[in-house]
């Protein structure tokens, strides 16, 4: 007799009643609601001897999500780059889990690993990357990023006469990365889990963090032959710049180094005649990184790596023993080509979604962006009391509040403040960073959902929670002055 009573099917229905309250939450629900930690449980809540039941479990989860989920599905969610899920992702990703396929080895789930065939081949065509190439699901772009500098260390090694995923990296010299101030955080881990190290990281920038070709020419020169990683970034995280791909490529094939682009984002310019050029030279580079839990929708989590050279996957993370099956070029085996042995069948959410709405429904969504990002600028160089901190070229806008009557030594601590004053508001949803030395914000327009009234909300609540830290400030300021003149 099982141990638990199944109630699989019945627990259908009770889930999709609390996933309709999620789904059609009205258009003023607060973003990050007002019991996101309060109504969290004790931290140090113990483990029920006899449990609640499935339909009791399952009834106390969906209510706490209902009351304390941050919003980060919806339209005015803008922080992290972080998309939302497509109708068809979301109804594939019930079904995945439902299925609940391994898809390490084609004989575990073969419709699992033949439709990731499948999504991989439609997102080559989506970015305009070549068909020979290889590639591979992952759960984010940290781990795409992985993949790909992982075969570029394989390709750095194979160089100087070492297999490294056989032998290491004991004895070699130091692994040369060149980047611009462009590079993302995801990089810089992946090279520290790869044994290269965090500090390897060659910095070629000029002062807005942009390459400087000329001073990566010359250290690629000084190396005197010998092979080198330069990392390129395609959609900077603060106001979506990109680093120019073809002049990394033309000193990649000059040099002899490999090319790895980081397009967590960005490489979703390539489905845009206006903003394709952007992304152009990408399908010259060794590899290519990106995130589909930002542009493509898809539900937490999934990225996908692409390799130039089909061949270095397998020796970097090919997993052998007695009982797991051999090499088969007609069926692969994923677990075989990148970090995780045990998968879950995210291509069955990224294959629903393109199916659903195919190259011109991505082309509408990331266009509509486009225009929704204009539209947030240009509301920003209106207002006097908002300044526009860089170009928009794609879907971030950097920007700060800067009235002109406080003084530049407070606008770091006033921004700050806001964007305090932002997530606890809840109507919107989006923190500060650090841009040129400024505070600074910069919601990033990814969600099919988002909407002009959305972008415009942005810009209300910035204005409002303004006045009012700035009122807060000025009373902080007169309380000073009041102790210094009784001093």
């Amino acid at each position: 007799m099982p141990p638990f009573p199944d109630e699989s099917v019945e627990l259908l229905e009770l889930v999709a009643g609390y996933q309709r309250k999620l789904l059609t939450a009205p258009p003023d629900a607060l973003v990050r609601p007002e019991a996101t930690e309060s109504g969290l449980p004790p931290g140090d809540l113990a483990l029920p001897e006899e449990g609640l039941g499935a339909a009791g479990a399952v009834t106390e989860l969906s209510q706490r999500l209902l009351e304390t989920a941050i919003r980060s599905a919806g339209p005015r969610f803008f922080h992290f780059v972080i998309g939302g899920v497509t109708p068809a992702a979301l109804a594939a990703d019930m079904l995945t889990s439902t299925a609940d396929q391994n898809t390490g080895m084609w004989v575990s789930s073969p419709v699992g690993a033949h439709t990731e065939v499948l999504a991989l081949r439609w997102l080559r065509e989506l970015f305009g990357l070549p068909a020979e190439w290889s590639g591979v699901i992952t759960s984010g772009a940290t781990m795409a990023n992985f993949v790909g500098l992982a075969c570029a260390r394989r390709w750095w090694a194979a160089r100087h006469g070492v297999d490294v995923d056989v032998d290491g990296l004991s004895g070699l010299p130091r692994v040369p990365v060149l980047a611009s101030g462009y590079l993302h955080s995801s990089a810089v881990k992946s090279l520290g889990m790869l044994g290269i190290g965090r500090s390897s990281v060659r910095f070629h920038r000029r002062e807005d963090g942009s390459v400087d070709l000329a001073g990566m020419r010359a250290d690629l020169a000084s190396l005197g032959g010998a092979p080198a990683i330069i990392s390129a970034s395609a959609g900077e995280v603060n106001t979506g710049a990109f680093d120019p791909i073809p002049e990394l490529a033309d000193l990649a094939e000059e040099f002899g180094a490999w090319l790895h682009v980081d397009g967590a984002f960005g490489l979703f310019a390539a489905v845009s005649e206006r903003t394709r050029h952007l992304v152009a030279g990408v399908e010259r580079a060794n590899s290519v990184g990106s995130d589909g839990h930002k542009w493509l929708n898809v539900a937490y989590d999934c990225g996908f790596a692409f390799v130039r050279q089909p061949e270095l996957l397998g020796p970097v993370f090919t997993n052998t023993a007695a009982y797991l099956p051999g090499v088969d070029p007609e069926r692969p085996n994923y677990g075989n080509l990148g970090p995780e042995s045990s998968r879950r069948a995210r291509a069955f959410a990224v294959w629903a979604t393109l199916a659903a709405y195919g190259r011109s429904g991505y082309r509408r969504m990331v266009e509509r962006h486009l225009d929704l990002a204009q539209r947030l600028a240009e509301r920003v160089r209106r207002e006097p009391c908002l300044e526009l901190l860089a170009d928009v070229p794609l879907n971030i806008v950097c920007f700060r509040y800067h009235p002109d009557d406080v003084a530049d030594a407070e606008l770091d601590a006033l921004n700050s403040a806001i964007a305090d004053a932002v997530i606890t508001d809840g109507r919107v949803h989006f923190g500060s960073t650090l841009h040129r030395g400024m505070v600074a914000f910069r919601p990033a327009i990814v969600n099919w959902r988002t909407g002009p009234a959305d972008i415009d909300l942005i810009v209300d609540v910035v204005l409002e929670l303004g006045l009012v830290c700035g009122a807060s400030f000025d009373e902080s300021r007169d309380r000073g002055r009041s102790w210094q003149d009784d001093g």
